[in-house]
């Protein structure tokens, strides 16, 4: 016997909305047979009323009709609110899931690290209100409804029965037109969001270049590309949309003549009425399968969302639960160290190994494309080492929980990302902002009288990317932000990369205050103003370690073969 497979995680979410989707199968109901509250007066008012021509019985009829939509509103509403409440419930539950995977995908390279994500997330929250999905609920009644109509005539009750098929027939036929040209177009939407949203990242070298044009064609390429997809699925659907709409009508009408053919032939239960209220049955049984033909693009869009959210949680696994260590001391050890980008097989960095006791600066020199950013980022953890470890005071530091070594680590990649907020919660890393630990940090790199000057002073905006500072402004605030609280370790990528000399004088003043408290630095650099607080040297070629140890004999090393 197969085994069965097991729920994917995605799936496991949902499991909890299994009480309200079966009120929501009660409401639906409730509301679908209130929906033959119409016929059902009609028919009354035609019985009773014109027959005794009795004004309290058309004003008692009028008031229970009048009733009877009230309280479908009232369910409509609680139904609504209740499928809401069930999307905020799915989002609660998730949100934090997808943003990490995300957020891992994001940094391991991997199909699903994007933006894209949360749009999914939005999209299966919301399909739980999705008029689709209510058809589904009104499933039952459409049972209900056949089986009423094979009460009263057989043959009535195949007749609809073959509606029911043919309008299944339609809806398969709606998802064999529209599956491919809707999952192109969903591919193609996505590819030029994501082009779109990296031709912001850049707008300065595009506008400083001249780019925009030709940019703007390509993007425009992709958008037609995902118009046309469009285009495509929308005529199919349309077809087919027409085609339900035209069984649903035919149907109803088929259901009434044969009511009536049936009446005259002695062979329908319950007498002229019955044709009536046949032909209304027929048409709730055919509604539910009608929305969803309607509706089938969002089934489509929202089965996309689900595939990709489902393949992205089922790539990355959520993290387990690590044991909690004690605060490092700043102990680090590189054992013979091989990595590469996540998801490539070629290394970047080969054979790297050395020791760092507490309170050591080690400065990392080579030109470029020498692993020294491949290594600042196996340092801190951000990628796994191929073969080696990267151990803080004896533990791997990629597998050492983040949440709980962030406090004690500080980095400054090449590129500092600022976030859009206040320079004091950029700073505090937007945790709980310590102003004496925010300002203890700006003055160790010398922002603090900058900052005051400043309308807002330390709450003055930073603007999206920190589009509101000058490049050395960044780096000096990422370079607070990697000195907040006084971490243990601390590495930094080219940290005076735009710093002008004042800049250059305060960041060696920074690190040499740090130095004395016992935090451990490792600093990439092309310049040799952080040479003078450095304790040991790093030469790097190629990926390859071509020398390491103290700072004067590594120096002294190199002057001698270069006099050679």
């Amino acid at each position: 016997m197969k085994p069965q497979t097991p729920p994917s995680e995605l799936a496991l979410a949902f499991e909890p909305l299994k009480p309200v989707i079966l009120k929501a199968i009660l409401f639906s109901t409730l509301i679908s047979l209130l929906a033959l509250a119409p016929t059902v007066y009609m028919l009354e008012v035609y019985d009773r009323v014109v027959n005794s021509r009795s004004g309290m019985t058309l004003a008692m009829l009028t008031v229970l009709i009048v009733l009877a939509y009230a309280i479908m509103e009232i369910l409509e509403k609680v139904r609504g609110a209740l499928m809401r409440a069930a999307g905020v419930q799915v989002d609660d539950a998730l949100s934090k899931r997808v943003y990490d995977a995300m957020f891992q995908g994001f940094l391991k390279r991997q199909v699903g690290g994007t933006m894209q994500v949360l749009n999914d997330l939005k999209s299966v929250r919301e399909f739980l209100a999705n008029p689709a999905l209510m058809a589904i609920l009104e499933a039952p009644v459409a049972l209900l409804a056949l089986a009423l109509i094979f009460a009263i005539s057989p043959m009535l009750g195949y007749a609809a029965l073959l509606g029911g098929i043919a309008q299944i027939f339609v809806a398969w036929m709606n998802e064999r037109a529209t599956r491919k040209p809707l999952g192109e177009a969903n591919r193609s939407a996505v590819g030029a969001q994501q082009f779109a949203e990296a031709s912001l990242r850049n707008a300065h070298v595009m506008e400083s270049m001249g780019m925009l044009d030709a940019v703007h064609a390509r993007w425009q390429k992709r958008q037609r590309e995902f118009l046309a997809f469009q285009a495509t699925a929308s005529e199919g659907a349309g077809l087919w949309t027409a085609m339900s709409k035209a069984v649903q009508q035919v149907m109803s009408s088929l259901l009434l003549g044969l009511g009536a053919w049936l009446l005259l032939n002695n062979m329908l239960n319950g007498g002229a009425s019955m044709m009536i209220i046949g032909s209304v049955l027929g048409g709730r049984v055919l509604a539910p399968l009608s929305q969803l033909v309607a509706q089938w693009n969002g089934v489509v869009n929202v089965r996309g969302a689900w595939e990709r959210l489902d393949a992205l949680l089922s790539q990355i696994p959520p993290k387990p639960q690590a044991m909690s260590l004690p605060a490092p001391k700043g102990f680090l050890t590189v054992e013979s160290l091989v990595a590469g980008a996540p998801g490539q097989q070629t290394p970047i960095v080969r054979g790297v190994q050395f020791g760092l006791n507490p309170g050591e600066v080690l400065a990392v020199v080579g030109p470029s494309a020498s692993g020294k950013t491949t290594l600042a980022r196996l340092l801190v953890g951000l990628w796994p080492a191929m073969g080696g470890k990267v151990r803080l005071d004896g533990a791997d530091i990629h597998a050492w929980d983040k949440t709980e070594l962030g406090p004690y680590l500080g980095y400054l990649p090449q590129g500092v990302e600022l976030l859009d907020g206040t320079l004091a919660e950029n700073i505090a890393r937007f945790g709980d902002v310590d102003m004496v630990q925010v300002e203890a940090a700006a003055r160790l790199v010398g922002l603090h009288d900058l900052i005051m000057s400043l309308p807002k002073g330390y709450n003055s905006p930073v603007g999206r990317d920190g589009a509101m500072l000058s490049g050395g402004q960044r780096q000096r605030v990422g370079l607070a932000r990697a000195l907040y609280a006084k971490p243990v370790f601390v590495v930094l990528d080219e940290p005076n990369s735009s710093l002008d000399e004042a800049g250059d004088i305060a960041l060696a003043n920074a690190i040499a205050a740090l130095k004395q408290l016992g935090t451990t630095f490792v600093v990439m650099t092309h310049r040799t103003s952080v040479l003078g607080v450095a304790d040991k040297m790093l030469i790097m070629r190629e990926g390859a370690q071509q020398a390491f140890g103290p700072r004067d004999e590594v120096l002294a090393a190199l002057q001698q073969k270069a006099k050679s």
